[in-house]
């Protein structure tokens, strides 16, 4: 059966009672702006349901991921082991290496399976070989916390076929908090900022002028030649971060590949459109000056991150969550210079950004139990303890007096020294945050704890305040705001968002779409930007006639259409 949809089913008349005392748990007024942190009775771990005692004799899982990490025992790491201590479970971590759909189709071609799974953008295709078992029963019968916590998005997260098989990682609870130190995925270099007295920089024209200004001042850099601009597209299922920016650049959010319009909620794609064409034509013109890496389109993710921490990068295009090693190993360093501050990068100065993301559930991103599992109740039960508040405390702030400390407000403050740490990626993978505070079920970022606290350290006012060094202040206090989030413009309130989780089924010819057109730009991007002078009109044209041959309409169509359901409240 192919299960491709997330849709309010009968399942809901299952789950209402825990509908009905779980509550609302997103505040928002009503210009979607952030609410005030505050106590919310849903998050109340003192009123659940006993689940049944579980059984804590040693046991180990295995837990494959599809994102990027080091393979590790869980209980090698400061949180893994206190978990054990706690369940008896420890975990096998292991993460993919190269091309995640060439791993998935191994696993499904030899019908075995880790015990867990975080599928990430192949789970369309082990859902469809149906890779997962059904968790609504496990959750009923032991997971208190899971239904606390996931009672408000069950007709999100719930198929068509009326089962539940991941459990996302974005279910907001106790309030909305936003990150103070959100960005776009346009980067520059600060000391280019520096150079010319911190200028307003808007528009992609100002913002590669400034980058090539610079470098024609300073081609150098401790005698190596300065790179002006890198985009990282040469690591697999990552090249939507160069075909992702016409839609940053016209004033979208991140939707994936529609731009939807807020009015008649109607999705049009922006690839072959003039947006796409003026982003590639600027990048080729920027080649044609030698400002632009070639080595943007065959570069992986190490040696990606190992250009920007060089220092010679000048500005970049990339998402935080490709590049925060590098992010953290320049702040590390110590040389603010060399730091990266994102910029909201526009096509013109009539454009109001849209780079910070408005609430949002996305749920086709999740762990699921794999029909290979071992022991699913021991499982499920693992998962309803680690949604304990005071785990869900553990695995984003750590030990109080360690991690972390109290100030006499009952605020989770961190010293300089703390901060130092939870920046530090080694110390982040010994101590088991960079294992455990993402790719579990788990409370979402803009979550708020019973006592006021931010379930994300550096969304607390406190610790962001901590975190800035001397760099950071003089960088804010020149561009005349306290966060950098002060740089861009308040989200809009969306209800579909984000697009890009819309389920496309394996086979289904919104997924034969997305393929062939994710195929045509690799074909055709490199030769685009990389096209010789007075090549790229015909590089363009040949690409626009292959681009014809998709049934583009068909995919807007669709994409439209669970737009306006999931307006209406159908995900």
């Amino acid at each position: 059966m192919v299960r491709k949809k997330w849709l309010l089913t009968s399942l809901a008349v299952v789950t209402a009672a825990t509908l009905v005392l779980a509550g609302c748990s997103s505040k928002k007024d009503e210009g979607g702006k952030n609410a005030t942190p505050g106590t919310n009775p849903s998050n109340s771990t003192t009123t659940e349901s006993k689940a049944p005692e579980a059984n804590k004799d040693p046991v180990t899982f295995t837990y494959y991921g599809f994102g990027t990490n080091i393979d590790v025992l869980a209980s090698e790491t400061t949180i893994g082991k206190i978990l054990r201590d706690q369940t008896g479970v420890d975990w096998k971590m292991e993460y993919v290496v190269g091309d995640t759909s060439t791993k998935a189709g191994v696993m499904i071609a030899g019908g075995k399976y880790p015990d867990v799974i975080s599928p990430v953008d192949q789970l369309p295709k082990l859902l469809d070989a149906e890779a997962f078992i059904p968790l609504n029963d496990l959750i009923e019968k032991y997971g208190p916390n899971i239904k606390r916590v996931y009672g408000p998005y069950m007709d999100k997260i719930t198929n068509e076929d009326g089962n539940i098989y991941i459990l996302p990682f974005t279910a907001n609870i106790g309030g909305y908090l936003m990150d103070p130190d959100a960005g776009s995925n346009f980067y520059i270099q600060r000391r280019v900022l520096k150079e010319f007295g911190y200028p307003q920089v808007k528009t992609l024209d100002q913002y590669m002028e400034l980058i090539e200004k610079y470098q024609a001042k300073y081609p150098t850099v401790d005698g190596k030649d300065t790179t002006g601009f890198l985009t990282f597209a040469g690591e697999p299922g990552q090249f939507y971060t160069i075909t992702n920016a016409p839609m940053h650049l016209a004033g979208y959010p991140n939707d994936g590949n529609v731009l939807v319009d807020l009015e008649t909620h109607e999705a049009k794609l922006y690839m072959g459109t003039e947006y796409e064409k003026k982003w590639l034509q600027k990048l080729n013109d920027m080649y044609q000056k030698g400002l632009v890496d070639p080595e943007s389109f065959t570069a992986n993710g190490d040696q990606f991150k190992a250009k920007l921490t060089s220092g010679r990068v000048l500005g970049f295009v990339g998402y935080i969550w490709q590049m925060a090693d590098a992010m953290n190993n320049l702040k590390t360093a110590g040389n603010d210079d060399l730091r990266y501050v994102s910029l909201p990068i526009v096509f013109d100065e009539s454009i109001t950004d849209a780079y910070m993301d408005p609430p949002s559930f996305v749920n086709n991103r999740g762990l699921g139990i794999s029909v290979s599992a071992k022991d699913p109740v021991r499982i499920i039960q693992y998962w309803d303890n680690l949604l304990k508040e005071e785990n869900q405390k553990l695995v984003m702030w750590g030990e109080e007096g360690v991690t972390y400390s109290k100030n006499e407000q009952g605020r989770f403050v961190m010293s300089k020294e703390q901060l130092v740490n939870r920046n530090d990626n080694d110390f982040k993978r010994k101590y088991g945050f960079a294992y455990f505070e993402y790719e579990w079920p788990r409370y979402g970022d803009n979550s708020v704890y019973e006592d006021g606290n931010a379930q994300k350290p550096f969304s607390q006012p406190e610790v962001a305040d901590v975190n800035y060094t001397d760099g950071d202040r003089t960088l804010l206090k020149a561009y005349n705001i306290d966060t950098f989030s002060g740089f861009f413009a308040k989200p809009v309130e969306r209800p579909w968002y984000p697009a890009w989780s819309i389920e496309k089924a394996e086979g289904s010819p919104e997924q034969i779409f997305n393929q062939k057109a994710g195929d045509l730009q690799q074909k055709y991007f490199p030769k685009l930007v990389l096209s010789k002078a007075g090549q790229f009109d015909s590089v363009w044209n040949d690409y626009m006639k292959d681009f014809g041959k998709l049934n583009a309409a068909g995919f807007e169509a669709y994409m439209t259409g669970k737009v306006k359901d999931r307006v209406a409240g159908k995900w």
